[in-house]
Parts: structure tokens; sequence; C-alpha cells
């Protein structure tokens, strides 16, 4: 059972991640956690390749609806055990709405994903264009060329597949090339926002 996405966003948002972690054959992850595995072993928690001062855990919660308790407990474990500055919440079921309430309140970036999201990688998709995410010197090179402001850019919504696997931020900038067989490859660039 390998999630390729979370490998792929630790690696592309610069965490370090343990191959034993992260690349599992389904016959090594069950050999490992079994069948009907504990979520709670599932735990990854990943430093920042760069400043390590930046923790981000992953956490898988059960295949029953996520309720509002269920938070509190993720809030008081992860902030009594971790000094974390990201959560990933690995979802098998329904969160209801006072849960997401609950997410909002945390004091760092909090990202939900079913586990559905997982099983396949987006960049991946023969219909998707080539997206590549701009460093901050390619996007100011970018705007200078351009004589561009940043808000004039088009936008590309932070709830977007793409954007959620890399996990940008507002205010980044994507390169996206648009290639097929009876044109030219076109470039087109969106910040996030």
């Amino acid at each position: 059972m390998s999630f390729n996405c979370l490998n792929c966003f630790f690696t592309l948002t610069g965490y370090d991640v343990s191959d034993e972690d992260i690349n599992l054959s389904l016959q090594q992850f069950r050999a490992l956690y079994g069948e009907l595995p504990d979520v709670d072993q599932l735990r990854i928690s990943a430093k920042h390749r760069f400043d390590s001062s930046k923790k981000i855990a992953v956490l898988f919660c059960g295949t029953g609806t996520v309720q509002v308790n269920e938070m509190r407990v993720i809030a008081a474990d992860v902030l009594n055990r971790e000094s974390i500055t990201g959560l990933i919440l690995v979802l098998q079921g329904h969160i209801t709405n006072q849960a997401l309430k609950a997410v909002e309140l945390f004091m760092f970036k909090v990202e939900l994903f079913e586990i559905t999201d997982l099983l396949v990688n987006v960049t991946k998709h023969v219909l998707r264009p080539r997206h590549q995410v701009l460093n901050d010197d390619e996007k100011e090179s970018l705007l200078k060329t351009y004589s561009l402001e940043e808000k004039q850019l088009p936008r590309l919504s932070s709830k977007d597949p793409i954007v959620r696997y890399y996990g940008l931020e507002t205010g980044q900038v994507m390169k996206i090339t648009y290639k097929d067989e009876l044109s030219d490859s076109q470039v087109t660039y969106r910040c996030v926002g």
C-alpha cells in the first residue's frame, strides 16, 4: 500500500521521510501492520531538510465518522507529544461540520485528505498538463519580465487537487504547460489564491 502522493508531498515540500516509512508494497504493509492496521501505528513525522524548526505529522483517522471530540483528542495528543508546524489528517470516513470547524482552530496548517485521494498520483494522469512550482526568484523574474503584479496573474484555487498535492500556499505560482499532438506546447502561469 504505497502512499506515493504522501511521499511526493514530503519530497516537494522539503520534508525528510525515510523510505521505510512511506514506500511499502501491499505485501510489506500487511506483513508489518496486518490486515486491519491500528491507525495509531500509522503515524508519520518528518522534519524539514533546511529548517529544523519545521516539523509535520501525518495521522490516519479510523473508518468511522470523525467527530469534534476526536479533533480535540488529536489536538491534545499532537500538541503534547510533538511541537509540529503542520498536520496532515488522512480520513477514511466522513468528517462532521463541527470537526471541520475545530480543525480551523489549530495554530498551524492542517491538510485533510481522504484515503482515496492518496491512491492515485494526480500529476501522472494523461489528461493533466505539466505543472511546475516556481521558486521565489523565478516568480519575481516572471513578474518583472511581463511587468505584472502578483494580483494580475490568473488564480488557481487552493482546493485544486494539484495545489493540495504540492502543498502550496497562497501567493505561490505554478507554470502550467499544455501539450497536445496537434499544436505546439502552450505555457500559462497561475497564482494560488
